[in-house]
């Protein structure tokens, strides 16, 4: 990549320039984590130089070792470095919000009018496509993390275990453990560095530059630190309190509140990881949306932007509307009620591993390593993934069980959406649009 030989110093960046360009990210970020991390170097570091190549990997190397979507972590991370609280806030509710709306949006037109022969069509030629992007986003972490037999048995392990219902957190403890013990026994295998590696890319300075002191509002303080906890686990408990108050413990919207806390805790590896959980407590647990739905709720997300654990947000209004918690009369507010539930307490968790850790971070400087534990969990990650891909390749390709009819054209559809993203290089979106109009032509003329 051409470096920048601009010399000058970028002008100081006002709350409004960076609510702008957060605003813009949130109706543009597709591609998943790596397409928006992407995008956000090459706006933030190459263009804009709001922030140098080594603060940004530094930020980065951070949010790929906590729970929940790095990318969304990562938008709190630069604008809480930038302007304080208020600006990761924003930074982080304006990745999100977006994607909130429309997916919102979408699902109430996939229950109102999932049964026309169209929109069952678009579907049919998106499954085969969401089933390739998973066994893709599989490949991918696991020809990263997976570079001893150790680790790839650990894989294995991990899609026995989740197969026979084993829960995802279990999973994620128990690899763990094993990760932390095996680097006592036979540290060279469980040796990870950082997924990201410091480049030696000049864009020219930047106006957080490498040697740019540590703002104020980034200094670590133990009473910011409490402070900072405390508003947080309050609004958590304080939305929880008023959901136990006026629907009880038993409640949907309560359970959700629930159910998403644990979830947002969880999701080492990313969405992908932690789909299988979301299913098992949807799907499985609560019975607040089919397995067919689940698929089709990863099929909308995959087209929509944001981060892809947005999903929870079509989980939550699918639920929402089912149980139809306000009556058969206000199903849409149900729908919408359910989905803000689920996504302030997956997402709640995120800002505060921020606003807490991220002080913390910017004083060591140091470039931020996986430790052995984390690599345990990643080689658990994959087969967790792996069995989700050989989930929802049943349910396209046997819709209908294995005594039914072999669904030959989703399975080719299917295998061209793979060697697209595979060999191609084409990007997530271009596939499912291609796929969705192939299914829909597909289904006219059957």
């Amino acid at each position: 990549m051409t470096t920048n030989s601009n010399n000058n110093q970028p002008q100081a960046v006002t709350f409004i320039e960076a609510f702008v360009y957060w605003l813009k990210l949130g109706f543009i970020s597709f591609g998943g984590p790596a397409g928006q991390i992407s995008m956000m170097h090459q706006e933030l570091v190459e263009k804009r130089r709001w922030i140098s190549e080594h603060r940004f990997l530094h930020a980065l190397n951070y949010t790929m070792v906590l729970p929940g979507p790095e990318a969304q972590q990562l938008a709190t991370y630069i604008g809480w470095l930038m302007h304080g609280v208020w600006g990761g806030i924003t930074a982080g509710i304006l990745f999100v919000l977006p994607s909130l709306l429309i997916l919102s949006g979408l699902t109430w037109v996939y229950l109102v009018y999932g049964d026309l022969s169209s929109v069952q069509g678009v579907l049919y030629g998106i499954k085969p496509a969401v089933t390739a992007i998973v066994v893709f986003a599989a490949y991918r972490i696991g020809s990263r993390a997976l570079n001893n037999n150790i680790l790839r048995a650990m894989a294995l392990l991990a899609l026995i275990t989740i197969s026979l219902g084993i829960p995802f957190p279990y999973i994620v403890l128990a690899a763990g453990i094993l990760g932390f013990v095996g680097s006592r026994i036979s540290p060279d295998h469980f040796r990870a560095g950082s997924h990201h590696n410091a480049s030696n890319k000049n864009f020219g300075p930047a106006l957080i530059d490498d040697n740019t002191p540590i703002p104020s509002h980034a200094l670590f303080k133990w009473s910011r630190f409490f402070i900072f906890a405390a508003i947080g686990i309050f609004i958590g408990v304080a939305v929880m309190g008023a959901l136990v108050v006026n629907y009880g413990w038993d409640g949907t919207l309560t359970q959700m509140g629930i159910f998403f806390t644990q979830a947002a805790l969880v999701t080492f590896g990313g969405a992908y990881a932690v789909l299988p959980y979301v299913y098992q407590g949807g799907v499985d647990e609560y019975a607040w949306l089919t397995g067919p739905q689940m698929i089709d709720g990863l099929a909308l997300g995959e087209t929509t932007p944001g981060p892809l654990i947005m999903i929870v947000a079509f989980v939550g209004f699918v639920g929402g509307w089912a149980k139809e918690i306000f009556g058969p009369e206000l199903l849409p507010l149900a729908g919408l009620a359910g989905a803000g539930v689920a996504t302030l307490f997956t997402f709640l968790p995120s800002f505060l591993f921020i606003f807490l850790g991220g002080p913390a971070i910017e004083a060591t400087r140091h470039d931020i390593k996986f430790t052995a534990p984390l690599t345990g969990i990643t080689a658990a990650v994959v087969g967790v993934i792996l069995n989700l891909a050989l989930f929802f390749a049943y349910h396209v390709l046997w819709p209908h069980g294995f005594d039914a009819t072999f669904e030959w054209f989703a399975a080719l559809l299917g295998a061209a959406a793979f060697i697209a993203l595979f060999k191609y290089n084409i990007g997530i979106v271009k596939v499912i649009i291609a796929c969705a109009l192939i299914g829909l032509t597909y289904s006219l003329i059957i």
